[in-house]
């Protein structure tokens, strides 16, 4: 098979996570080796950046601030949110994106992303097989929702599973100085999978003496059983601790945000999600116990770098390498997975799936790692989530701060 020789473009998507920049600088370690390769892009926010011209030659920073890169949270490049339409609704932003790619000589593209970054990803792909560009598109994933499909787990995961976990248990630590009794609830992001919100469980071993509440959007919320479940919980323990997603909808198929007046949308028609905590502190205020706190994470899960999961830093960069090494082989149209080989010890392998299989899909939690009162989660999660969460990155710090880098603020 002969191998394509040019450029390539690589470019990140949708929201960010702690590790996103790893899988970024392994798509660079591995093109710069990479004899096919000639110079390497980066578009700046995304495939909207790419739109607009926005592309510049990742070569021209110093070795100093590309190996910077991988220590940093958020995405270097930028990202966007933007939503590519099929092609046969229109074709001007994909003339776009070509021309690019013809005036960069682009013959490799990388898209590191989640669901609708591989939908991007496979639009791009089809495209080029459309009006014979000989291009290789690899998508690479990233998500700390964990949602992606046909992937064991995807990169960024693991780090803000992690984080969630330690807040959970210095929250669990801090509640227990006081002599009075204190329901905390902790809101985590995950639109329509729980995963995130599982996290939680990970450290109820090391504090046995709370009780852990667990609600997620695979299950139907029912108002009257949770403050049933509150109750009880609280008249048995006295402090409890609730973790509930931001993407918990009722028996209408409703997120339970929406009675918050918290709802908007996104370009993908994807619900903008966030103040179901509120929801969930009054009703236990006005039903159960006044002394209620409540805790909303936000973006500091997706870009906690200061603690994040070795095993999820090194699996991100992993994927980056890879990617470059499949598309050299003359593999288009495919997303780089993780195959769990076994979970103690922790061995995986990487594969190869079709975009098409991937994008616009959701990975939920299966029933089997739920408990059977759908109120927290099984052995199998723990067994599932824990590996992920291994090892802790030594990262660079200059007077007593992370030393991070960002390219788009580099140009």
């Amino acid at each position: 098979m002969q191998k394509n020789v040019g450029n390539c473009l690589v470019a990140q998507s949708g929201g960010p996570t702690a590790v996103i920049n790893s899988s970024l600088y392994g798509v660079l370690a591995a093109a710069m080796k990479c004899k096919t390769i000639d110079k390497i892009y980066g578009g700046l926010h995304g495939i909207e950046g790419i739109i607009d011209g926005k592309i510049i030659n990742i070569l021209d920073f110093p070795s100093k601030i590309l190996k910077q890169i991988k220590y940093s949270p958020a995405a270097a490049l930028g990202s966007c949110r933007y939503r590519l339409k099929d092609f046969n609704e229109g074709k001007d932003d994909y003339i776009k994106i070509f021309e690019a790619f013809e005036k960069y000589n682009i013959r490799y593209f990388f898209y590191i992303g989640g669901n609708d970054s591989m939908d991007t990803a496979d639009k791009i792909n089809k495209y080029a097989d459309e009006i014979g560009y000989d291009i290789k598109v690899i998508g690479i994933p990233k998500t700390i929702d964990n949602d992606l499909m046909f992937t064991d787990h995807c990169p960024g995961y693991g780090s803000a599973a992690k984080y969630i976990a330690t807040t959970t248990l210095e929250i669990a630590l801090d509640t227990e100085v006081y002599p009075k009794n204190t329901i905390n609830v902790l809101e985590v992001m995950g639109r329509n999978a729980g995963w995130l919100t599982a996290s939680a469980a990970l450290v109820r071993e090391k504090i046995p003496w709370l009780k852990h509440l667990i609600y997620i959007p695979e299950i139907v919320f029912d108002e009257n059983k949770f403050l049933e479940d509150v109750e009880n919980a609280y008249k048995r323990n006295g402090n409890i601790f609730i973790a509930v997603s931001e993407g918990i909808v009722d028996k209408n198929g409703e997120y339970v945000s929406k009675r918050n007046n918290m709802y908007t949308e996104d370009a993908f028609g994807h619900a903008h999600l966030g103040g179901v905590g509120d929801y969930i502190e009054k009703i236990i205020k006005d039903n159960i116990y006044k002394r209620v706190k409540m805790v909303r994470l936000g973006t500091t899960q997706r870009c906690a770098m200061h603690f994040a999961s070795k095993t999820d830093f090194e699996e991100a960069e992993v994927l980056g390498e890879r990617a470059v090494e499949f598309a050299i082989r003359g593999i288009s149209g495919k997303m780089v997975s993780i195959v769990r080989k076994s979970n103690y010890p922790y061995v995986y392998d990487i594969d190869i799936v079709d975009l098409n299989k991937v994008c616009n899909k959701e990975k939920k939690i299966p029933l089997s790692m739920i408990n059977e009162e759908g109120n927290n989660v099984t052995k199998e999660f723990i067994e599932y989530a824990r590996p992920l969460i291994y090892g802790e990155i030594d990262l660079p710090f200059i007077d007593g701060l992370p030393h991070y880098t960002n390219l788009k603020y580099s140009v």
